[in-house]
């Protein structure tokens, strides 16, 4: 029987919602999934639909949720749906909604420099996310986020303190992927994929692929 997943886009259209959306869409078909890909937030209110899932991935930055559609969503991974996502798609989504935050583990709060060059360092290469993979750079947004200390991390990065006048993060070693568990729930995230382009560092697209199949116990 087939996994079954949503894919769910929209918000600000600087991440490239959609075009990063189809790309993952694709790449979870091709590893055995049924895939549905919705641009509407209210897909949240259908509990039984979501329940009917395995695996749920936010494609949403910034916007806002309402209090059903939230309580939906944070309801099915309670129960054990999984949910995976990456960069502001999954960590920048509401702002004001302190509760999809704890779900998540994390929010973005800073992206000094804007777009730089940085190393991602494997921290637990023993874990099926990243086994097999060695450290490597990317040139995109460096995420500074606030994090869950209960988070399990598999891969953080260093910062320079050379980028966007802030001198005082020099050395401040952030989570860059990370998984933990929403009640019955698995949950991944990754900071990695600003925009499309991003994926094409094959280290970023395996890690964020594994992750979504580590989160509706599939594969690895």
């Amino acid at each position: 029987m087939k996994r079954r997943a949503l894919v769910n886009w929209g918000g600000w259209e600087g991440h490239e919602p959609e075009q990063c959306a189809q790309l993952f869409a694709e790449l979870l078909r091709e590893s055995g999934f049924e895939v549905d890909v919705v641009s509407d937030l209210d897909v949240y209110c259908d509990g039984a639909y979501l329940r009917s899932r395995e695996l749920i991935v936010p494609v949403w930055t910034m916007s806002s949720i309402t209090s059903s559609q939230e309580e939906g969503l944070l309801e099915a991974v309670r129960s054990g749906v999984g949910i995976a996502g990456w960069h502001g798609g999954m960590a920048d989504s509401f702002r004001q909604s302190t509760n999809y935050q704890w779900m998540v583990g994390g929010q973005w709060v800073a992206h000094p420099g804007d777009i730089v060059d940085y190393k991602v360092t494997i921290t637990q290469p023993d874990d099926p996310i990243v086994a097999g993979l060695g450290d490597f750079t990317m040139r995109s947004e460096q995420y500074y986020m606030h994090v869950d200390p209960s988070n399990e991390v598999l891969a953080t990065t260093t910062f320079s303190g050379e980028h966007g006048d802030a001198p005082w993060i020099k050395g401040a070693v952030m989570p860059v992927v990370w998984k933990r568990r929403f009640g019955q729930g698995r949950v991944f995230y990754c900071s990695l994929g600003h925009v499309r382009s991003d994926f094409d560092t094959p280290e970023a697209r395996e890690i964020t692929l594994r992750g979504l199949q580590w989160a509706a116990r599939t594969g690895r």
